[in-house]
């Protein structure tokens, strides 16, 4: 089969290049390299059955021959890019949604949206079921993400009510893994190069706000099996193993080996106090759960730092004629 997967070259688009292109299909992946990295997709351009378009999805998106399903991966997704891309954050959500829905219909393929937790924005609810419908700030800072990816699951389900188009919506909660960016703002990035950095970690608040992590192998079974099956509305996707950010610091420092002291800085605005999915409906109507443990995806993910980290220092070390 042929798959576009716009974002491809992002963190978790990548992931599922790489996934859909070890089945067999053919890909085409679509970004315009803003947060996304060429670094991601290169090892698995050397494959003939991998295309590269690079482009904003926001623009019309024209693709020559037949096309089976979209996945529609394509947003800043860490609070450090949309925060820093607000007005790039909102048209992905709206233009570029509209754009890949369009293209899946022209093409008469299933279409995925890679939605997020945060749509239920600070929640009132715990844990969140696909049932609550949110507690989001529209005009706080991180109300360009969060009403970004509310607009395009509104969009979404317009597209199949109105022209009877095959979607999926995911709900993606924390997910980490190799391939996330060292600077992308995220929690588990942010420790994992600070200690590896011999640097204190950075903790927002008192740290007792909670999160859960979810490996990146575990949520690309989650989002592949959503897509096989008959499920149209939203599903939540993600570990249900709650961890408080303190708790994930000692976690890091483990994984690590390093000795580091946390520093504590002001919390930000709208920051969520809990986050942790009601998994539930993924059970039952995909028979999945995550397996991998926070303590074993970390020593992965620690492992791919390692290397990435070396790479920048000795970049760095080289520039400083050091």
């Amino acid at each position: 089969m042929r798959f576009i997967v716009t974002g491809g070259a992002g963190f978790l688009g990548s992931h599922v290049v790489e996934r859909l292109l070890a089945q067999g299909h053919e890909v085409v992946a679509i970004d315009n390299l803003i947060t996304g990295r060429w670094l991601n997709l290169e090892p698995l351009a050397r494959d003939g059955r991998l295309g590269f378009l690079q482009q904003d999805v926001t623009e019309f998106i024209a693709v020559d021959g037949e096309v089976h399903g979209v996945f529609h991966f394509a947003s800043p997704a860490s609070p450090g890019d949309y925060l820093a891309l607000p007005i790039q954050t909102l048209k992905v959500g709206a233009l570029g949604t509209h754009k890949a829905l369009g293209l899946a219909r022209a093409k008469g393929a299933r279409f995925l949206l890679a939605s997020t937790s945060e749509v239920y924005g600070d929640p009132a609810v715990h844990p969140q079921p696909e049932t609550y419908w949110g507690h989001v700030n529209p005009v706080g800072p991180r109300g360009v993400y969060d009403e970004a990816k509310r607009f395009a699951e509104a969009l979404t389900m317009a597209y199949h009510r109105v022209h009877g188009l095959e979607t999926r919506i995911a709900r993606i909660f924390n997910t980490y893994g190799p391939r996330m960016r060292p600077n992308d703002g995220r929690v588990v990035s942010n420790f994992i190069v600070q200690a590896l950095r011999g640097e204190p970690l950075t903790v927002y608040g008192d740290g007792r706000q909670t999160r859960s992590f979810c490996y990146v192998e575990d949520m690309l079974d989650g989002i592949l099996r959503l897509f096989e099956s008959d499920h149209v509305g939203p599903v939540n996707l993600g570990n249900p193993d709650e961890h408080t950010v303190l708790e994930l610091a000692e976690l890091v420092r483990e994984a690590t080996g390093a000795h580091v002291p946390i520093e504590h800085r002001p919390l930000p605005e709208d920051d969520p106090k809990v986050r942790r999915p009601d998994i539930s409906l993924a059970r039952r109507v995909l028979g999945w759960e995550p397996r991998v443990s926070l303590e074993e995806g970390l020593r992965q993910t620690v492992a791919y730092f390692r290397q990435i980290v070396g790479d920048i220092t000795e970049e760095s070390d080289r520039r400083a004629g050091r």
